[in-house]
């Protein structure tokens, strides 16, 4: 018997959105991006989610971004779309859309600014599901939306009720992936949704990773999900985990000042040569100086050509 797991497992990048220079969307470059990730062999993606920015777009702009997945993603890999919002009835709407436009799946946020009780998140998801017989994946990021996260017990709830049939797990801790897979097993995709401790994650029992740094880590991601998950070699998984670390920690760390995550993926897609775009304000790109450190910071650890380091993984 077929489990939502058979479709949705492996490295889900959060894809970027690319905007020009004057903070309008630019389609081609975001679609340029989207094919390159796929080609990198990513097993899935994730549209108009939060590192691609959803909270700057108009809900036109996110309908467009629905569009352009079904027209380049043309059925190569499960594309799951941001559908999420405060309300009910605007994520109603937007799961509506979503589902019209081909997706293979949603990802709603838990309900942000407002702080609703657990009582109402619960139903919050309950009355979405009423929306959509889309699959639907519960985005727990309590320390993003200000909002009560929902425990383990929480879900096994919605899932028996089939309301939820996925999940992204976004805390430092992999704690709810343990709880999660010995509560359902396959019953429930569970992704790993932070950059933090996505090695533990998969260890844990998470069928895959789910985070905007898989925008520029496709390769060493696949590889670290495949030791771990298939082929059982710790040794390799290590590897490129260590390979990994370090762009962890050059947000982690401030290796280069309080720069936000997603302006550092696009300046390294720069040095790579690649259109890295541009994000909306008040997310503003590195400084001259910041790029030079950049520079330097790749060219010291071996990122200037990943390729390189993909290789000594294998």
């Amino acid at each position: 018997m077929s489990t939502i797991t058979d479709q949705f497992h492996g490295i889900f990048p959060a894809a970027l959105t690319f905007f020009d220079a004057q903070e309008r969307l630019d389609e081609e470059a975001t679609a340029s991006h989207w094919e390159w990730l796929i080609k990198q062999g990513v097993d899935g993606l994730v549209i108009a989610g939060t590192s691609g920015e959803f909270i700057a777009l108009s809900d036109e702009e996110r309908l467009r971004l629905f569009r352009l997945g079904r027209q380049v993603v043309t059925g190569r890999v499960p594309v799951i779309y941001g559908a999420g919002h405060y309300s009910t009835w605007h994520t109603q709407k937007l799961c509506e859309q979503a589902e019209a436009e081909g997706a293979d799946a949603v990802i709603i946020i838990l309900p942000y600014y407002q702080r609703p009780p657990k009582d109402a998140v619960i139903q919050h998801y309950r009355d979405v599901r009423k929306a959509t017989t889309l699959p639907i994946m519960l985005y727990n990021n309590p320390a993003n939306t200000a909002c009560v996260d929902l425990s383990p017990r929480d879900i096994v709830l919605l899932v028996e009720e089939g309301v939820l049939q996925m999940v992204k797990s976004t805390y430092e801790t992999v704690v709810p992936v343990h709880d999660l897979r010995y509560l359902l097993g396959n019953k429930m995709a569970i992704f790993y949704g932070s950059f933090l401790a996505a090695f533990e994650g998969l260890l844990a029992g998470a069928h895959g990773w789910i985070s905007g740094i898989l925008n520029v880590v496709p390769g060493h991601a696949r590889e670290l999900h495949r030791a771990v998950t298939v082929d059982r070699d710790l040794q390799r998984a290590t590897r490129a985990w260590h390979a990994i670390l370090p762009l962890v920690h050059l947000y982690t760390h401030r290796q280069l000042g309080a720069v936000p995550d997603l302006v550092i993926y696009r300046s390294i897609l720069k040095r790579w040569g690649r259109n890295g775009g541009f994000s909306r304000r008040p997310f503003y790109p590195l400084s001259a100086e910041q790029e030079k450190e950049l520079q330097e910071w790749m060219q010291r650890t071996g990122w200037e050509q990943p390729e390189r380091l993909l290789e000594e993984i294998k």
